[in-house]
């Protein structure tokens, strides 16, 4: 009897000990993706394109996608917020500057690129995955789902750009900002003698 018991704790150990090994291994590589931004998210993409194709060729799944559109739409708020919200919670930290006076200080959004990236990537995965057990194709009417997202997207989104131009931020990296300085006179003689 004592060896059934000692047969099945090595059993789960050996089990903790691969499954902590996979989670290294995708971890590895996960964040080896990391500076990859652009080919990140034009996986996810083809993901998503994919997805959609399923959906389309199966004809049903809407609850699912629905699921996932409020998903993806709550995400999306969290990566155009600020991770201190000037509204909610004045402190004294770092703060979104409100008057052209005010020391520039950093977008920090309060949810990051990347963890945005992975997230809605899972996201798309485990729906795809739910599209291939029909307990989850609830038969439902999909133009009024449609509809009312829809609404939920505009209305969410009004608020967000009315937030962003009452606190004055812009959540996107336009680039690197270049300084121009003053630029040498034209009547003035070329530093150049070619």
């Amino acid at each position: 009897m004592e060896r059934v018991g000692g047969d099945g704790a090595s059993a789960a150990a050996a089990f903790n000990q691969r499954s902590h090994e996979l989670s290294q291994t995708f971890q590895y590589y996960l964040d080896k993706t990391v500076p990859h931004a652009p080919y990140r998210w034009i996986g996810t993409f083809v993901l998503a394109f994919v997805y959609a194709l399923r959906v389309y060729y199966l004809q049903g799944f809407y609850i699912v996608t629905y699921g996932l559109g409020i998903y993806i739409l709550n995400l999306l708020i969290g990566f155009l917020s600020p991770l201190v919200d000037p509204e909610l919670e004045p402190s004294d930290g770092p703060l979104l500057p409100t008057k052209g006076s005010d020391e520039f200080k950093p977008f920090i959004r309060r949810l990051p690129e990347f963890k945005f990236w992975y997230a809605i990537t899972k996201a798309f995965c485990i729906a795809f995955m739910m599209t291939f057990f029909s307990l989850f194709d609830v038969p439902v009417f999909w133009p009024i789902l449609l509809c009312y997202w829809i609404v939920l997207f505009v209305l969410t989104m009004k608020r967000q750009i009315m937030h962003m131009v009452k606190y004055k931020y812009i959540p996107f990296n336009l680039g690197k900002q270049k300084y121009s300085g003053k630029r040498p006179s034209a009547s003035g003689s070329s530093p150049r003698a070619d």
